[in-house]
Formats: C-alpha cells, structure tokens, sequence
C-alpha cells in the first residue's frame, strides 16, 4: 500500500510539470480526487484490517465458551458465531439475530431491538427472557461502534441460577389458577421472608411486570402468562436492570435532590429522603401518619392510598396544605404504588407547590369576585322590579289617605323601608359596577374640603381627623356624591376599627408610574394618577381577610352594626369610575387603603344647567307601556291614567309591534323596558321608528343607564328613567317628554 501511494504521487508530480500552465488549474482539481480516492481506499482497508483482526480476538476468547456467543453488526446481523450458538440455535452468518432467535422465546424482535437501544446509551445491556425449556439471560456488550458481541446463557427450569451479583439463586413460584402457591422454592422464601401461600403476597393479582425492593437489592417480578386459564402460573424473581422508569435503589434514595417518602399501605411513614425531611421538616421517620402530614385531600386517605395500592386508580397528583409547617405551605403529592418485601405499599414523590396555589387562589378569588358582581347585578335588577311595584302602589295609596287618617303612618313606614331596599339594591349595583353615573370633572381638593366638616362629625370626638392635599395635583372624572360616598364609608369603617380612640388621615398624591403597576391581581397601566390614601391608627385586618373585605354582606362586625357593604361599593364605585383600590394592613398598628384614580386629560366639561322642575298636571296623549314584569305594568299604567294619559299595554315587544301595525292607531310616547324575554326594548323601538320617526322614548331598566348608552344614543329623543322610580318620578319624566 505505501509502494502504491508512492507510484501514484510520483506520476501527479510528472503530469503537473508536463502540462501547460493554463491547464495546471484543472490538473489541480484532478490531483485532488485522485489523492481523495486514495484516502478512502486505505482508510477502507484499515478498516477490514480492524475487523479481521477483532473477529480473531473474539474467536480466540469465546469460541469455547459453554454459552452461545455471536458477533454482530449495528444492524444485528450476525458476522461471527461459536460452537455451542450453532448447535443450540443453527445460528447462520449474514443472518438478523433476531430471525435466528424466533421460536426461541417469545417477541425476539422486540428484545433483541430493546438490547441494541441500551447498548447504543450506556454501552451494555443484560436482560432475562424465558422459553418452554427454561429461560436465557442474554449480555451484550459494544466491542466497537460497529460490532457488538451477544452472550446467551441457558439455564433448565428448576435448577439453580450461576451466582448472580446479589449471591442468591432464582427465587421460583408456582401457583393454581386461583392463585394458591403450590410450590416455592427455598430462594423465594428467603427473598421474601416467608413461605408465601397466595400469588398475591408476590404479585398483585393484575398481574405485570414491577420491581420489589429486598435487603439484597431491586428484583424484578415476572409473572408467565399461561396457555390457558386453568393453567398453573409460574412466578420468577429476576435481578433488576438500571433503567429510567425502574424504581430508584436503595442506595440513590436518600441522596436524590428529588422528595421522596415511603408509605404502608396504611398511611404509615417508613422512609422519607433527606429533600423529603427537609421540605416536611420531620428529623426521622417516626410514627407519621399520611393524614398527620397533608390535609385537604377532600376524600378519606385511606381510600386514596388504597385505589393506589390495589391499583384500581392511575397515579394522579393532588395538591395538599402542609400540616405542622409554618405559614401556608402547599405540597403537590404524586402517589405510585411500589412492593418492597412482598408488602405494597406507595412511593410519594413531593413538590413545593405554594406558589402555585397562591397564583391558583387569586385567580379562584378575581372569579369569585366577579361571579358575585354578575349575581349582584342580576338581583339588584329583580329587586328594582319588586321595589318599583311595592313604592308605587304605595305611591297610589298615599294618593287616596290623608295624614289624619289611621293608615296614613303605616304606609309612610312602608314607603320609607322601601326607600331604604332601593339604596341597599343600588350598593349592589356599584358592587357590580351596574349603577348609573354620572361623571364629572372634580378637583380632589375642593372635593375633599367641601367634605372636611361632614367627615369630621362623623368621626366623633375621640378620633383626630387629619387632611393634607398635595400641591399639582391633576383633576380627575369622577361621580361626585359616589366619591363621597366611597370616603365615608372609608372613614366609617376607620373610626369603628379605633373603639378606644385615634387618628384618621387623608392625603392626596400625584403619582406617574413609568411601568405598569401589578399589585392584588390587578394591573395599573403607565400613566399620570391622582392617589388618595385614608389610613388609620385601629386594630388591623387579618391577612387572611383582606382578600374577602370588598365581598358583598361579608363584615367583620357585629350583628346589627353593620350590612356588610360599604367596602364592596367603594369597590365597584372605583372600578366603575375607570380607578383602582388597594389595602395594606398591620394587626394592631393599622389600615391604609389606596385609591387610584388616572387623571382627566379631557376638555372642560360645560357644568349642566339644573334641571327645570316640572309642576305636574293633567296630561293628553297617547302612551304605549311596554313591560314584562306586570306589578310594574300595573303600577305604571294606573298611575299614567290617573295623569289623564291614554295608556295601551303590551307584555312584550312582539305584543307592542302586533299593536302599532294598526295605521290609524296614533301614539305619542313609547315608555319600555330595556330588558325582557324575546325582543329588547332598544331593538323594537328601533324597527317602531322607522315607520313612526316622532314619537318620543323613555327608557326603563333595573340597570346601569350605561348598559343602555349604545344604543340609546342611536335613538333620537329617548330619555332614560332608572328603577325603582315613584309616581312623581314616572309620572314628570313623561310630561317632560311630551311637553
């Protein structure tokens, strides 16, 4: 080969130097494939060379090995076999292994593929597999990237195991169709300790393959499958493989980052690793019950451990609170049954899961929150209804009693506690952000001012009242009497958190944030805001109740003292008005609530003329009621009728465009509902005026006039009367239309 290689440089050498020098280009090129051909040439046959000589060392080391061995390539075709793998297996060369091993044992592709994909990880691999005549442990080792040499060792069923690394023999069970043991061999007592009597004391009865933990290390369970039912089963104990799924040895449990603890099937504690004492805070496994340690599982532990053990659940994970730690600490808990001994019990396996149930409970708490604001709204609207029909029969009773009558006190009191469910209905509509506003460019200062002497009376004399405004502080747009509103129920709750006496104080700041502000699972986008603190000297709130202080009815007073919803409608007041509000509190040091409103950047608003009173009298026209709720209906038309207006009643929209399909009919003033079963009351209107462009609208509803403003402003000379309304409030609100 050396010779060859000289002759052919030599003769590159002579051809570059005879040929012109515009050709030396392409020589070049020529050149180069040439030496490139003979590099592989010699690299290919270094290679044969390799393999010869790797094919004597391995007939010369296994050719007279008892046990059959056989050369392979990648591929598991088969390069070299000894004697006694041509006599047991009439094994072939240039044959797959796996083909050669069929009808040997059972699914030999799949195990023979399984090997060569260990072998390709770690360099090695052995495994058992078991035949009619007993069972082969097959070895394979990689003796190069390309060759890899097969050891497959026979043993009889029944007779004893060459020492395996663990110094004990093949623990061997047979067992009727019943599962009773009819025979067990001396190993598989030792193994397990005892003579065993059921199949189920080795072996669930489902049956697959696992892994069982003894003093002489992991053993993998075999259970062969009979030809038929009535068969007898036999049971094998095999030395147990590393692999990634395989249960983790004695040795590497105590030190694996992972926590890890052991329990009975009983909920015993028998072994926690070292992360596991340190994340549980237990020095030893002690007497520890499951239950002693988590809580919050929702169902009895022990069916929980059981449906694991038995197998009749998947292993599935369950958050649980940590008992006996300090502090909420939250543990995600992931059960997976394991035998060690011939008893089953469960692995745990632990995570620190406090984060995530602190996400997960601001999360349930922003939902709560709002499903209690839908709920909130959709009563505040029935109750309206309700209250609407109660104060205005009321209304028509008054009409008819004078105040020296016997009756006359008893519906004043009827229309007074009326008066007062309407106000309670309107906290849960600015709960749940459904009331109707009416926004307004305000100054905090003079706002705060104007309310200095109010605030002062209601604080009493054993509380300090201290307001102190900020220069350059930028108007905001605000409902003036709910901002007021909104601060007397802050100060009300501070006076009554400080029985024994001291100080309130209000301060205003002017704040730009340059970043977004997360805070209480809400954002505060950049921008320009006027702040407003209110804080006081009182007892505190306990931090487990600042997440439920703005929940509707939920107060911390006592029985009569309070309803439970003055921080729930500074809550929704706020959020209405486009701001936010936050708490902090200290146990006996104090509370300070935050309100964030952003600056008003618009133009000054023009201040509204005040509304002309309307001195009632007899009115003319024609006045189509159009409402679902018939105490409402009842109410409104007699009271209308009693005006001198004509009034045609319909129960639904469909109902009222039925009526004015009529040509000759004529109506001056369509007084609806906003919200009803079928058709809405913007939706009917809409299709009435395209045939009727001048008749005027009042528009009804329980809820926010917001909810209407849409579509209110696409219909011309519509007004909106808010429920629950008087008498003499429907009764002006009509002739104002009709004037």
């Amino acid at each position: 080969m050396c010779l060859l290689a000289v002759a052919v440089l030599s003769g590159a050498l002579v051809l570059i130097a005879s040929v012109p020098v515009a050709r030396a280009g392409a020589v070049s090129v020529a050149l180069t494939l040439c030496f490139l051909i003979l590099g592989l040439k010699l690299r290919q046959r270094a290679q044969t060379q390799h393999g010869v000589q790797m094919r004597r060392w391995v007939e010369t080391v296994v050719s007279q090995d008892p046990a059959a061995c056989l050369l392979t390539d990648e591929q598991g075709v088969i390069l070299y076999q000894n004697a006694a793998a041509k006599d047991r297996f009439a094994a072939a060369t240039a044959k797959p292994l796996s083909l050669v091993l069929q009808g040997h044992f059972a699914s030999p592709g799949a195990v023979v593929f399984r090997l060569q994909r260990r072998v390709g990880a770690v360099g090695w691999a052995q495994e058992q597999v078991f035949s009619t005549a007993g069972h082969l442990r097959l070895s394979v080792h990689r003796l190069a990237p390309d060759r890899i040499l097969w050891r497959l060792e026979a043993f009889q069923t029944g007779s004893a195991l060459a020492p395996s690394a663990d110094g004990l023999s093949l623990p061997i069970a047979t067992a009727d169709c019943e599962g009773r043991v009819i025979s067990a061999n001396a190993a598989m007592a030792q193994v397990l300790g005892h003579a065993p009597e059921r199949l189920d004391q080795i072996v669930p009865p489902l049956g697959a393959e696992e892994v069982i933990f003894t003093p002489s290390g992991p053993l993998r369970v075999h259970l062969a499958t009979p030809p038929n039912p009535q068969a007898l089963r036999e049971v094998y104990l095999l030395p147990a493989l590393p692999e990634p799924t395989a249960p983790l040895p004695m040795a590497d449990f105590e030190t694996v980052p992972v926590p890890l603890a052991k329990f009975t099937a009983k909920g015993q504690l028998l072994a926690a690793n070292a992360a596991a004492r340190h994340l549980l805070q237990v020095p030893s496994p002690a007497a520890e019950m499951f239950h002693d340690l988590f809580e919050g599982l929702g169902r009895p532990v022990s069916d929980w451990l059981d449906d694991i053990v038995q197998d009749r659940a998947p292993s599935r994970s369950e958050v649980l609170r940590a008992r006996g730690l300090a502090g909420e600490v939250f543990l995600q808990v992931t059960l997976r049954r394991s035998v060690e001994q011939g008893q089953r019990g469960v692995l745990a396996v632990l995570q620190d899961a406090t984060a995530l149930k602190t996400l997960e409970a601001q999360f349930v708490q922003s939902q709560k929150m709002q499903a209690i604001g839908q709920l909130a709204g959709g009563v505040a609207h029935d109750f309206n209804n309700l209250l609407t029909a109660i104060s205005g029969h009321c209304d028509l009773l008054l009409l008819r009693h004078n105040r020296e009558d016997f009756d006359y006190a008893d519906l004043v009191q009827i229309h007074q506690n009326a008066n007062r469910a309407a106000a309670l209905v309107n906290q849960l509509l600015a709960f749940s952000r459904k009331q109707t506003l009416k926004p307004e460019r305000l100054d905090l200062a003079d706002l705060l001012s104007d309310l200095a002497h109010l605030l002062n009376r209601l604080v009493g004399e054993k509380v300090q009242l201290h307001l102190t405004h900020a220069h350059g502080l930028g108007p905001i747009r605000a409902d003036k009497r709910q901002l007021e509103q909104v601060l007397m129920n802050l100060v009300v709750n501070a006076r009554d958190a400080m029985p024994m006496g001291g100080a309130i104080k209000i301060t205003t700041q002017p704040l730009t944030l340059s970043a977004p502000l997360v805070r209480d699972n809400a954002t505060v986008a950049a921008g320009d805001y006027a702040v407003i603190h209110v804080a006081d000297t009182g007892t505190g709130i306990a931090p487990d109740l600042l997440t439920k202080i703005f929940e509707p009815f939920y107060t911390t007073k006592k029985l009569g003292e309070g309803t439970g919803l003055g921080l729930s409608t500074a809550y929704g007041i706020v959020k209405q008005s486009g701001g936010f509000i936050f708490v902090d509190s200290v146990l006996g040091q104090g509370t300070e609530f935050h309100l964030y409103f952003p600056l008003h950047t618009g133009p000054v608003e023009t201040p509204a003329l005040p509304a002309k009173k309307v001195v009632l009298r007899q009115g003319e026209g024609v006045v189509l009621l159009v409402e679902d709720e018939a105490p409402v209906r009842a109410f409104a038309s007699r009271a209308l009728r009693l005006r001198g207006y004509t009034v045609l009643e319909s129960a639904t929209a469909e109902e009222a465009l039925a009526t004015l399909a009529d040509p000759q009919l004529h109506v001056d003033l369509f007084v609806t509902d906003v919200v009803m079963p079928g058709m809405d009351g913007p939706s009917w209107v809409s299709r009435a005026l395209d045939a009727r462009p001048d008749v005027k609208v009042i528009f009804m509803s329980g809820y926010a006039e917001e909810a209407l403003s849409e579509h209110q402003a696409r219909i011309p000379n519509s007004v909106f009367l808010a429920k629950p309304f008087s008498l003499n409030d429907l009764t002006a609100t009509v002739q104002a239309q009709l004037q």
